[in-house]
């Protein structure tokens, strides 16, 4: 059979130069989703161990509680515009839209790097969390338009990966960049510029699906499978999806699942190392490196989750082997936050962190199948609502941890404060995950 295949122009015929075993194209788009979601939590991460930088204190001089607003900003931010961001992708087209995100949150990130003034510092990370936000959930409508279901879980959790590794590294090498270029603000005007060079290397190999790619051939195609309902959502579907969203029990699980997820595992990101310098004396280099074997700790997590959530689900159905993975990692992070409770030694601390990375990376595969495989052709936005409950409880943490630590100054006691919450917070993620039914996908209302 003969197919025919726009590209920049030209037309290809699938009977001739797509002939044969089936192409590997799906794993270049996934390729570059790596490096896309390494540089976006790079330049997310990277603000929490530059926040300690004396240059960065000197320029700004604001209070811990300030500081922690700026960096919840990001968060509200990013949570508000993750359903618009991923109608949009939905909308208009996954390459097109994602190319822009990272070009914008880039420029974003150079400008952080120029502000004078904590206003300026605080809209431009509002502004970063508003380009930001498609990120993740148009990843996820690409992964449902390029992979069968039952190798979904697997190649969102290769996604993932590219951002913990972004992630895990964002300590250690902002840290090192610093001194080898001897100012914080070079720093983010390098990973601005690193960013656009990614930007343009996703336009150019993604397309919205692989039908519109001239490098996949018929074999590749049936290998990922015809996905049903191909048209794009019109723009009155976008409030209908949002009216299906809030009428679905079990989407609400999800959401707050996340929104319990995030309270506990963003001190990772945003408190740890200042906790690891200030509450443990940690010197600037040997705290950058905690916090990255913390998060490396946990990488392999997302990998080692995709492959048990697609197992789950082939052994115990759609219904129950989405949920148990995440369910089970996410109450061995509670009980590891517990474990910190009165212990003195700092390697310890961190050894028990180092768990909750890696649990909470385990259960993060399955969470975005399950959001791929409820929401059709509006993935993108139905997982921007999910994910935006969970960056809202990003922002609570952010913003929270310092206070808790104020509270808790006049007993000595503040860190097991913090600890508490997050550990609870995960305990009640695992329970709402249990609720989780990906048979019943979102009813788009009217």
């Amino acid at each position: 059979m003969s197919r025919s295949r726009p590209d920049f122009g030209r037309t290809f015929d699938a009977g001739d130069a797509f002939s044969g075993p089936p192409t590997r194209v799906r794993y270049h788009v996934v390729a570059v989703s790596i490096a896309m979601a390494f540089i976006l939590y790079l330049d997310r991460v990277c603000l929490g161990e530059i926040i300690k930088d004396e240059g960065f204190r000197a320029d700004f001089g604001a209070s811990k509680e300030k500081l922690g607003e700026v960096l919840g900003a990001f968060f509200f931010t990013y949570a508000l515009f993750q359903v618009p961001a991923g109608w949009a992708s939905d909308r208009f087209g996954a390459r097109r839209m994602l190319t822009c995100y990272i070009v914008l949150w880039s420029l974003m990130t150079g400008i952080t790097g120029m502000a004078s003034t904590v206003s300026t510092l605080l809209l431009a990370r509002l502004a970063c969390g508003v380009a930001q936000a498609g990120a993740y959930p148009t990843s996820s409508g690409v992964v449902r338009q390029w992979f069968p279901l039952h190798r979904r879980g697997i190649a969102s959790g290769w996604i993932s990966l590219g951002g913990r590794l972004g992630g895990t590294l964002a300590p250690y090498l902002t840290t090192i960049l610093i001194v080898a270029l001897g100012s914080w603000r070079s720093v983010l005007v390098s990973y601005f510029l690193v960013g656009i060079v990614i930007a343009v290397i996703y336009g150019w190999v993604v397309r919205d699906k692989p039908e519109q790619h001239a490098g996949v051939n018929e074999a590749e195609l049936e290998l990922i499978g015809r996905q049903p309902d191909p048209n794009r959502p019109t723009v009155r579907e976008f409030f209908g999806t949002l009216l299906g969203c809030t009428r679905s029990g079990s989407l609400w699980l999800n959401s707050l699942s996340q929104f319990g997820t995030n309270v506990g595992w963003t001190f990772l990101i945003t408190w740890l190392p200042s906790y690891l310098a200030d509450s443990q004396g940690v010197a600037a280099v040997a705290g950058a490196t905690m916090v990255t074997l913390v998060l490396a700790v946990g990488m392999p997590g997302q990998l080692i989750g995709g492959v048990l959530g697609d197992a789950a689900v082939a052994n115990f159905g759609l219904r129950w082997g989405r949920v148990l993975v995440p369910a089970v990692a996410l109450a061995i992070a509670g009980f590891a936050y517990m474990a910190c409770l009165g212990l003195a030694s700092v390697w310890l601390i961190v050894a028990c962190c180092a768990v909750v990375s890696l649990m909470t990376d385990i259960a993060n595969p399955s969470t975005w199948a399950f959001m791929q495989d409820v929401g059709g052709r509006n993935t993108a936005a139905v997982f921007g609502w999910a994910n935006m409950w969970g960056n809202f409880g990003a922002a609570f943490s952010a913003a929270l941890v310092p206070r808790l630590m104020t509270w808790g100054e006049t007993s000595g006691r503040g860190q097991d404060f913090v600890f508490i919450v997050c550990g609870g917070s995960f305990f009640v993620a695992s329970i709402l995950t249990l609720g989780m039914n990906a048979t019943r996908p979102i009813r788009v209302g009217t």
